[in-house]
């Protein structure tokens, strides 16, 4: 039997009936229709679901839509602004950060939340962040120049040298 909820993702709220069993990353994929939120193991193991939940990195596949009642969602979708990209997006497309692009959305989502809570994060601090998140083609060093950059950019938006 269906329950109603209600969440907000990406800034929009939504109510929708989900079955008990239904995850997260059903629910957005699915039914809302948010598709760079990717599936990987299924099993918690990939990272490429990843999407904030109230401002913490989760594994979308492991979560159940109905323990996102009341929360605030935030997925890639929800990083761009009138279109552009953001700037850590924007990073990792100057940086080469993305290969086969499918553990993209979870890095760039997991690279968001660290940048917001420590805008200049050491090397170690950001392979400790992306830790449960794996990528197969860059290597990581790509993905770890790319968020560093980001968090060296200044207000003008040129990097520091």
């Amino acid at each position: 039997m269906k329950k109603l909820m209600t969440l907000t993702v990406n800034g929009i709220k939504h109510e929708v009936a989900v079955e008990p069993r239904r995850t997260l990353l059903e629910l957005i994929r699915e039914d809302l229709g948010l598709t760079g939120t990717k599936k990987g193991c299924g099993i918690g193991d990939c990272g490429a679901c990843t999407v904030l939940v109230d401002e913490v990195p989760t594994f979308s596949c492991l979560m159940l839509a109905l323990q996102a009642d009341g929360c605030k969602v935030e997925t890639i979708e929800g990083l761009t602004e009138n279109g552009e990209l953001s700037k850590l997006q924007e990073a990792f497309v100057k940086h080469g950060a993305i290969q086969c692009g499918y553990c993209t959305p979870g890095m760039i989502m997991t690279s968001t939340e660290l940048l917001r809570h420590n805008p200049n994060p050491t090397e170690h601090e950001i392979r400790h962040a992306i830790s449960g998140n794996l990528c197969r083609c860059t290597g990581y060093q790509k993905i770890v120049e790319a968020v560093t950059a980001c968090g060296s950019e200044t207000e003008t938006g040129e990097e520091k040298s």
